[in-house]
């Protein structure tokens, strides 16, 4: 059962619109700081993806279309045998996901950081990195969601 903190007001939970935003945001940045790991061409549907995601972040799409967006990443991500690219599209996939329910937010960051390890690169400055973007949201959102990706990451293997 979903943390109704994480889940939208308008759906039964606790989860303002703000925050909502904030949360697809901190995603979407997440996925976007790891992008550049991507050492070949970068799919099309994954760009389209970041920016159905800023774009729901500001009203202009709806989650529909951010759904969408997100299955177009996650076959990207099937199509994928590089596990660098996979883990990226992953990220994207989850952060766009975002705009259904908040928690896949969590999923992108965590996908970031596979990605990152990955590419043979400091998972604890990437995570470091997360943390400081968190930052900009209130600090129980910030609180949950590090409690909640304490708990995730052991299915991650990171």
């Amino acid at each position: 059962m979903r943390n109704k903190r994480f889940v939208a007001v308008h759906r039964g939970g606790y989860l303002t619109k703000d925050n909502h935003r904030g949360l697809m945001r901190w995603a979407r940045e997440c996925s976007e700081h790891v992008l550049p790991l991507i050492d070949e061409k970068i799919d099309k549907r994954l760009i389209h993806a970041l920016n159905v995601a800023k774009e729901w972040e500001n009203d202009n799409v709806s989650t529909g279309d951010a759904m969408k967006a997100s299955l177009d990443a996650h076959a990207a991500a099937r199509e994928s045998s590089n596990p660098i690219s996979i883990a990226v599209a992953r990220s994207i996939g989850q952060a766009v996901a975002t705009a259904h329910m908040a928690d896949h937010s969590l999923g992108a960051a965590l996908y970031a950081l596979k990605a990152v390890k990955h590419a043979g690169k400091s998972i604890n400055e990437e995570r470091e990195w997360q943390i400081k973007q968190l930052q900009q949201l209130p600090l129980e959102i910030v609180e949950l969601v590090l409690t909640t990706m304490k708990k995730k990451e052991k299915g991650f293997k990171l």
